[in-house]
C-alpha cells in the first residue's frame, strides 16, 4: 500500500490553500489532533502566527505519531476536508493519484485496489460496501475486508433475485443465471458456438470464484480480526467482489 505520508503532502497543499487558520486548526482537530501543543499559534492583527507556521507545527505533531495513528489522521483529515469543501475532490484526487492514493464517496483509499472512477459506474448499494471492504483493508482489518466484500456480493444478488440465495455460492449462480451474457455477444458478431464456449467458462470461473469467496468468508472473514488471514488472498477477494457485483449489476 502506498506510503500514507505522500497524502499528507497532497491534503496539507490544500489545507494552506484553501483553508482559512480558523478551519485548518477545526479539520486537524475533528481528525485527532491534540490542539494543546498547538494552542499559542494564534492569527493576530499584529504579530499572530501565519498559515505556514500552523502547518508547520501539525507536520511535527504528525511526526510524533506512530505509524497507525498518522493513517488514521491523514484519513480523517482527508474526510474532514471533503465534508467542507466537497468541490475539491477533483483537483484533490488529481494530486493524491500521483501517490498512490484515490478518493471514493469521499474516503481515502488506496489505488492499488479500485478505480474510484470505475467504482462510481456501480450501484450504491454493492458500492457502499465495496468502499467499506476497502477502508477496512487501507485500515488493516483485513478480516472485516473479507466480510465487507462478501457483503457487496451480497448485496448485488439481493439486487438481481430479490432475496438471498441459500448459500453464497448458490446465490451467485442463481444471480449469474439470469444476466444475459449471450445476446451482447451475438451482437458484437460471435458466432453461436463462440458464445456458447465463453459463456459456460465465463460462469464456471465466476462459479469457482463463488466457491473461493464463500471459503474465504468462513475462515478468514472476521470483523473482529481473531482469524489468521493471508493478506495475499484478501486482495483477491475484493478483486473477485468486484467482478461480480458488475457482472451482476452494470448491464
Amino acid at each position: 500500500m502506498p506510503a500514507i505520508h505522500a497524502a499528507w503532502g497532497a491534503l496539507r497543499a490544500s489545507l494552506d490553500q484553501h483553508f482559512s487558520f480558523a478551519k485548518i486548526k477545526n479539520v486537524v482537530g475533528l481528525a485527532g489532533l491534540d490542539l494543546a501543543p498547538l494552542a499559542h499559534l494564534q492569527q493576530k492583527p499584529e504579530r499572530g502566527a501565519t498559515k505556514d507556521q500552523l502547518l508547520s507545527a501539525i507536520d511535527g505533531a504528525i511526526g510524533q505519531m506512530d505509524a497507525a495513528a498518522r493513517a488514521r489522521f491523514v484519513v480523517l483529515v482527508a474526510e474532514e476536508m471533503l465534508s467542507r469543501e466537497p468541490a475539491l475532490e477533483s483537483r484533490l484526487a488529481e494530486q493524491l493519484a500521483r501517490h498512490g492514493w484515490g478518493l471514493a464517496d469521499h474516503h481515502l483509499v488506496p489505488l492499488e485496489l479500485f478505480d474510484p472512477a470505475a467504482l462510481a459506474e456501480l450501484p450504491e448499494g454493492p458500492r457502499t460496501d465495496l468502499v467499506k471492504s476497502i477502508q477496512r483493508f487501507r485500515d488493516g482489518d483485513l478480516g472485516g475486508t473479507i466480510s465487507a466484500a462478501c457483503g457487496a456480493v451480497d448485496t448485488a444478488v439481493v439486487s438481481v433475485l430479490g432475496e438471498p440465495g441459500r448459500s453464497f455460492q448458490e446465490g451467485c449462480n442463481r444471480a449469474l443465471a439470469m444476466v444475459d451474457l449471450e445476446g451482447p455477444l451475438g451482437a458484437l458478431g460471435w458466432d453461436a458456438e463462440t458464445v456458447r464456449q465463453f459463456v459456460g467458462n465465463f460462469r464456471g470461473a465466476l462459479n469457482q470464484g463463488a466457491f473461493v469467496m464463500q471459503t474465504l468468508r468462513s475462515r478468514m472473514g472476521d470483523v473482529h480480526g481473531t482469524k489468521p488471514v493471508l493478506k495475499p488472498l484478501v486482495f483477491d477477494a475484493v478483486k473477485w467482489a468486484e467482478l461480480f457485483v458488475r457482472t451482476l449489476t452494470v448491464r
